[in-house]
């Protein structure tokens, strides 16, 4: 994979930056086919790629990580569990907590996952993202070929939202892979999920907090949150019988006590309810193994990492903890 990026790399330093995207085949199909399928206008949709660059430093940005220290779960934990991005998170909790109580009783979610995912994407909006998300969706549409779909698909939502926003769609700003907001939705996602919380009559996940936590826990909530229901539960291993319940993913199947008898260390007040089992791998050091609960699966439909999810949980867990010595 990072070979086929190296070489979209050299054709894009070669070709990329003297023309747009207009004059190629796929663009001009996809065009035509947002003209049949959408009613958009071909000349408008021609200039707007025309004027579009590939951006390298996406194509750089999802380039699968060489550093085998990135797949390291405490590593991962350590990024997003630490005193600053903590910090931030129980001053937005407290000036938001309003809005996150509100949005806790419409919904079930709690606040604490909120202001956990808020602050493992974007640290309270101190990252939001500076590519111009159109141009960054096209590279990614147009030249990164092992996801090329989704991110058509992507490109496709965000013209789609422009229209509905009525605004230019080079006007977005976001992420490499084209999310926007305090709670980096992708386009496809705000068109969805996304809502307006504050009541200003527009959704705005950039510069209203009330509709980045509205718009989350609805996410949360539509995905299939089950209100007071568990997220995980560590456990131990032994023997080799863990290795087909990991190798058969995280959707919930299996309830502790068939797990207990395929040898899983299980504790006794664990919620009798449908689980998977994780593993959260640290190199030269012991694997962490839990149960991921439907709560724990719904967290991965923001981000499909079971390291993404656990940090969630975790973070969430150490937000409340402090909140309530506050």
């Amino acid at each position: 994979m990072k070979h086929l990026v190296a070489a979209l790399l050299v054709l894009l330093s070669t070709y990329g930056h003297a023309r747009g995207y207009a004059e190629r085949e796929d663009v001009q199909a996809f065009i035509a086919d947002m003209q049949a399928r959408h009613g958009f206008d071909g000349e408008q949709l021609t200039a707007q790629f025309g004027k579009t660059r590939p951006i390298p430093a996406v194509l750089k940005a999802i380039a699968p990580p060489t550093d085998p220290r990135v797949k390291s779960w405490k590593n991962y934990r350590a990024r997003f569990i630490e005193p600053k991005r903590t910090a931030a998170g129980l001053a937005f909790w407290q000036r938001h907590a309003g809005t996150l109580a509100k949005a806790e009783a419409l919904t079930g979610v709690p606040a604490e996952i909120v202001v956990a995912i808020i602050g493992i994407e974007t640290f309270y909006g101190r990252h939001l993202g500076r590519f111009d998300s159109f141009a960054a969706l096209a590279t990614l549409a147009f030249d990164y070929p092992p996801r090329a779909p989704l991110f058509r698909r992507e490109l496709e939502s965000l013209l789609l939202l422009a229209r509905e926003e009525n605004r230019p769609p080079d006007s977005y700003r976001g992420s490499f892979a084209g999310a926007i907001g305090l709670p980096q939705f992708l386009p496809s996602s705000i068109r969805a999920y996304a809502v307006d919380f504050d009541g200003d009559g527009r959704i705005d996940l950039t510069g209203s907090p009330e509709d980045a936590i509205g718009s989350a826990t609805n996410f949360l909530k539509v995905h299939g949150w089950e209100t007071g229901g568990p997220v995980a539960v560590k456990v131990g291993v032994g023997g080799t019988a863990h290795e087909a319940l990991i190798a058969a993913g995280i959707l919930p199947r299996q309830r502790p006590q068939e797990m207990r008898e395929l040898g899983i260390d299980i504790p006794a007040d664990a919620p009798d309810a449908p689980a998977a089992l994780i593993d959260l791998v640290t190199p030269d050091a012991p694997t962490e193994y839990w149960l991921g609960y439907q709560n724990f699966y719904v967290i991965t439909r923001y981000n499909r990492s079971s390291f993404y999810a656990m940090a969630v949980w975790h973070f969430a867990q150490a937000l409340k903890g402090l909140r309530l010595q506050q």
